[in-house]
């Protein structure tokens, strides 16, 4: 089953959605009138139920098969733009400065809603559908959210699926991977406390600054010397402030970043390294040093079973040699990591070709990658659940 006729005479609708989310971007929890939008769509599709305020400001809607009773799946996009300043130039830029949709969440809203509207239409399967929009996923864990507010359980949920789109990735191909295919992302902030000075009595001080630049450099030994080479681990240290004349050695240096990992026991690892080392080069300057550590997304774990079949649906839609099953993970994170911690399910990236890449201010999301990403989720659904 190749992309089907009926969403291929969609794309024009989904995009004309798509491009009005793109133009009115909103952040975080605060995705007020996005969450009107998909939920006055969802009431018109006739979808059987239709919840709001999951999760702060989330929306799940579901749609009840005709073939029977069954499981509930459930199908899962994100809602949230970036606090970005747009340069995309297209006509459908965002029209409020300094808020973008650079991750292409408007195109997993967008098609998540043409997959919603076919099986409302249709209803060929068994069991149900349940379509969740999530907000907050840049950051504010959104998915967990939506979880404590008792989702799962209450719509009887007992699979989960995600879609992310990937720039540089041709459209129609798709790629995933068993597993973990996104890191976990922690942040740390490390103080180092010293004496300040005159800067022409550095004997005078214990030199916060020289201390702070050998922890700095002693963070990558955890890295480069500790850790086996095949188990992926990424220490950043992205920020570091301290003093602020050129004549004054300060009484102390703030650092501040980030540890990517991908198996559990390599972020424990990481955690505990990363304050043994601070604490350890800092005392060797005669400094003291203060680590706070800050447990973000977990990884991203694709489910042996989902992710077969998550392969076996993507290469119905887009053959089989456009379905990349092997791909290397990603070390950004995903909070649909918390979902697919809960329940089994798989997380799958769509192509969308030679864009430039997420994050990017230039960014946006191609219109051409909609008939497969709606293909996929009514393909998903049709097969998972047949009569």
């Amino acid at each position: 089953m190749p992309v089907i006729n009926r969403v291929a005479d969609m794309q024009d609708q989904v995009a004309e959605w798509r491009r009005h989310l793109h133009e009115n971007p909103e952040l975080l929890y605060d995705v007020h009138n996005t969450s009107a939008f998909v939920a006055d769509k969802l009431k018109s599709f006739g979808c059987d139920v239709v919840e709001t305020g999951i999760g702060r400001t989330g929306v799940v809607a579901i749609i009840k098969g005709s073939q029977g009773e069954g499981p509930v799946l459930g199908f899962r996009a994100d809602m949230d733009a970036l606090p970005i300043l747009e340069t995309s130039g297209k006509p459908w830029a965002s029209k409020t400065p300094g808020k973008a949709h650079s991750c292409g969440h408007d195109g997993h809203t967008a098609m998540l809603l043409g997959a919603a509207q076919y099986l409302a239409e249709t209803r060929n399967f068994k069991g149900s559908i349940a379509v969740i929009f999530q907000p907050a996923e840049e950051g504010g864990a959104g998915a967990l959210a939506m979880i404590n507010d008792g989702m799962l359980d209450k719509f009887g949920i007992s699979q989960v699926f995600g879609m992310h789109n990937e720039p540089h990735l041709p459209v129609g191909n798709f790629a995933i991977r068993k597993g973990s295919v996104m890191a976990a992302a922690d942040t740390f902030e490390i103080t180092i406390n010293g004496r300040g000075s005159h800067a022409a009595q550095p004997h005078m001080s214990i030199d916060p600054v020289l201390a702070a630049s050998h922890v700095v450099v002693a963070l990558q030994s955890i890295v480069s010397r500790e850790t086996d080479p095949l188990k992926s681990l990424v220490v950043t240290v992205a920020s570091i402030h301290g003093g602020q004349a050129s004549n004054v050695i300060p009484a102390f240096v703030k650092l501040a970043g980030t540890v990517r990992t991908l198996l559990p026991e390599t972020r424990d690892f990481a955690e505990k390294r990363l304050r043994e080392v601070a604490t350890a080069t800092a005392t060797a300057h005669g400094a003291t040093a203060e680590v706070t550590y800050h447990r973000g997304y977990p990884v991203t774990f694709n489910h042996d079973d989902e992710t077969d079949f998550a392969v076996e649906i993507a290469s119905k839609v887009a053959g089989p040699k456009a379905v990349n099953s092997g791909m290397a993970p990603h070390m950004g994170a995903e909070d649909f990591s918390y979902m697919l911690e809960k329940r089994p399910g798989a997380f799958i990236f769509i192509g969308n070709g030679d864009t430039a890449g997420l994050h990017n201010a230039a960014y946006d999301f191609n219109d051409e990658a909609i008939p497969f990403g709606v293909s996929y989720w009514v393909t998903l659904a049709e097969t998972a659940l047949a009569a």
